[in-house]
């Protein structure tokens, strides 16, 4: 059956999706766009509900073909898809995939990442991507955008779907936490400074092949005093004093891949 009409009560329920409490409410979380469809698929995930148009189905059937129809694939018009999209001009399909289907991180990690407020949904999804790049297998959030809020899926391009996230609301459980990590490296990010310690060196001096927790901090205000106060090193990239600092976003990439980089050369 063709659904045609905005007020029918599917409507709403999805729409309810657009909000945190909705997507805690339902333990589940919305996924828009055919990209974000194709990494479900990739990931082995199984969405509890599909939402599409016919046009869709029809140029995309191979990506739904295995997967369970009973009850699974709703129809609408494209009208309705706008009606309870987040963006302006939807591709044709919405999944609604169960927050139980996502990774679960591993008790002892081997390189951890800790993000501190971080506000932007942009800046948090692009992070996000350059870690699963990067081969970050834990990523820790202290507050800050929520991690399953549309904007940040498409800006991840999937990535938030495949790397182990854990959030945190207080400041305090996060570092209990911490305490069972003992033996790896802890990373603090400073804005550019001109003076080298043995505390505050350039992000390449660093041996990243350790197991490593990196903390990256809000976008203003940096990192927490409190959470730099539990790190056993620190790390600046270096630039030109015509900006006073780099963008979260853009300064995790070499921060992160450097990693990569000297794994290459030392065995792991």
């Amino acid at each position: 059956m063709l659904i045609s009409s905005r007020r029918n009560p599917l409507v709403n329920r999805i729409k309810s999706l657009h909000e945190a409490v909705g997507r805690r409410a339902t333990d589940s979380i919305l996924l828009e766009g055919t990209h974000l469809f194709q990494e479900i698929v990739r990931l082995g995930l199984v969405p509890n509900e599909i939402v599409a148009t016919p046009q869709w189905i029809q140029t995309n059937n191979n990506l739904i073909i295995n997967l369970p129809k009973n009850n699974l694939l709703k129809l609408v018009t494209i009208e309705v898809l706008r009606a309870i999209s987040t963006t302006k001009q939807p591709d044709g399909v919405i999944a609604i995939l169960p927050k139980g289907q996502l990774p679960l991180g591993p008790i002892i990690p081997n390189f951890l990442l800790v993000l501190d407020h971080l506000q932007d949904p942009g800046n948090l999804g692009t992070l996000m991507r350059t870690a699963l790049a990067a081969g970050v297998d834990y990523v820790w959030l202290l507050e800050g955008a929520d991690p399953w809020q549309p904007k940040v899926l498409r800006a991840s391009a999937g990535a938030t779907l495949a790397l182990p996230l854990k959030r945190f609301l207080e400041k305090k459980l996060l570092l209990q936490n911490l305490q069972i990590l003992k033996g790896m490296q802890r990373v603090a990010t400073r804005v550019n400074k001109h003076e080298v310690t043995p505390f505050i060196q350039p992000y390449w001096q660093l041996n990243w092949c350790k197991p490593t927790i990196l903390f990256l901090g809000n976008e203003g205000s940096g990192l927490d005093p409190g959470l730099e106060a539990v790190c056993t090193d620190a790390v600046t990239i270096p630039h030109t004093s015509l900006v006073e600092s780099l963008n979260v976003g853009v300064a995790a990439a070499p921060l992160l891949l450097e990693r990569i980089r000297q794994k290459l050369t030392c065995g792991d």
